[in-house]
């Protein structure tokens, strides 16, 4: 319960910001007494950003703040009463190419009473497509004794699970969690790993099949797939048995760095591949916009997993929404730090896939996007 000197000292505050001739409160007026008390409930954060530029009546504004927090359960409270939540990131990009799934975990965490600056501390260490670098930096981030490190990928999750065993360790998204090792099983995790799975073989089936959907003619597909990634190998399998079903020759170009892109595309221009279909990790992540100018360059419709890739250029995408992904993270990270154990929270997998298809770029291919591949996008740029 709220106590009368908390509440009074809210009161103080109001009455310290004297109404206007509408007896009325703007944003401002309500913020300067939010912040005396000891974090942000979800519904008050969600109440402030409703108000924006309305105002309110201030009789309104004491029943939000002393009603709602009276209300408000005594965990919540003392949970946030001086303890500054430090949360390790250990990502394939840079925080510019990464902002808008930074933005989604931020905001999943402010929804959740987690605010940087007040409670919530955030340490970004960034692998920039080379995945070689993780284990130091996930090492890095252990000596600077973070209470959970947040990660993408398999293989910078390996690398956090090997550098610690005793800090949580969340996945906002990793291929194979339990072929990896990671986790001894979906439903039950064990040890320090949990959280969000991509693992879904079967959707890089139906990347094939939207390619030839694109290309009625399509004969001959390149591959761009990382083939140290532990997880990437199987996947390939499933474009390489997805495209002789159809009777398409596949073709593999193994990337393991950034300098590998060049000789890879210049590969797929010798061996005449028609279409191209891009492996999700952390080579490719990193660089988004290369590959996206590469392919135009050589006129090659290209399928990939993420929207990112759309954005800079790319043609069609198919795949989960990766700010939901980072949003629905924030979600593990609040469970651990009420006090549940990684290892026993469920692995979660998506559901849902969207399909966003670059008329820009098909327009520089020369390429007429079929109407039945238009009726079936989730988002359409024009």
């Amino acid at each position: 319960m709220l106590s009368r000197a908390r509440e009074a000292r809210v009161r103080d505050v109001l009455a310290s910001h004297p109404p206007g001739t509408n007896q009325t409160y703007c944003l401002e007026h309500l913020a300067a007494a939010v912040k005396i008390l000891p974090g942000h409930l979800a519904d008050l954060a969600a109440f402030v950003r409703s108000l924006r530029e309305r105002v309110v009546d201030r009789r309104r504004v004491l029943a939000i703040i002393a009603g709602g927090l009276l209300a408000a359960p005594l965990a919540a409270e003392a949970q946030q009463a001086g303890k500054v939540y430090r949360i390790g990131m250990l990502e394939t990009r840079s925080t510019i190419l990464n902002m808008a799934n930074i933005d989604a975990f931020r905001q999943g965490l402010l929804e959740l009473g987690y605010k940087e600056g007040q409670n919530l501390e955030i340490v970004y260490r960034s692998s920039d497509g080379r995945d070689q670098r993780f284990p130091g930096l996930a090492s890095e981030l252990v000596r600077l004794q973070v209470d959970l490190i947040l990660t993408r990928g398999t293989p910078a999750a390996l690398a956090a699970k090997s550098a610690t065993r005793t800090i949580p360790v969340v996945m906002a998204a990793s291929g194979d969690p339990v072929g990896s090792g990671l986790v001894a099983s979906l439903g039950r995790p064990g040890g320090n790993v949990t959280g969000l799975s991509l693992y879904n073989v079967e959707i890089y089936a139906k990347r094939v099949e939207l390619l030839r959907e694109l290309v009625p003619r399509l004969t001959r597909i390149a591959g761009l797939f990382n083939m140290s990634n532990p997880v990437l190998p199987l996947q390939w399998k499933e474009v390489e048995r997805a495209a002789r079903h159809l009777g398409i020759q596949p073709q593999l170009l193994d990337v393991r760095r950034s300098e590998d892109l060049s000789r890879a595309f210049d590969a797929a221009a010798k061996q005449h591949a028609q279409a191209l279909i891009v492996g999700l990790d952390g080579v490719t992540q990193g660089n988004l916009r290369p590959i996206a100018e590469l392919a135009a360059k050589q006129r090659l419709p290209s399928i990939y997993g993420s929207k990112e890739y759309v954005d800079v250029g790319g043609l069609i995408t198919y795949g989960v929404s990766d700010p939901s992904v980072y949003h629905g993270a924030a979600t593990f990270v609040d469970k651990i730090f009420k006090g549940a154990k990684p290892a026993d929270l469920p692995i979660e997998q998506p559901t849902k896939f969207e399909l966003i298809i670059n008329l820009k770029t098909a327009k520089v291919l020369g390429l007429t996007i079929p109407q039945s591949l238009l009726q079936q996008a989730d988002q359409v740029i024009e």
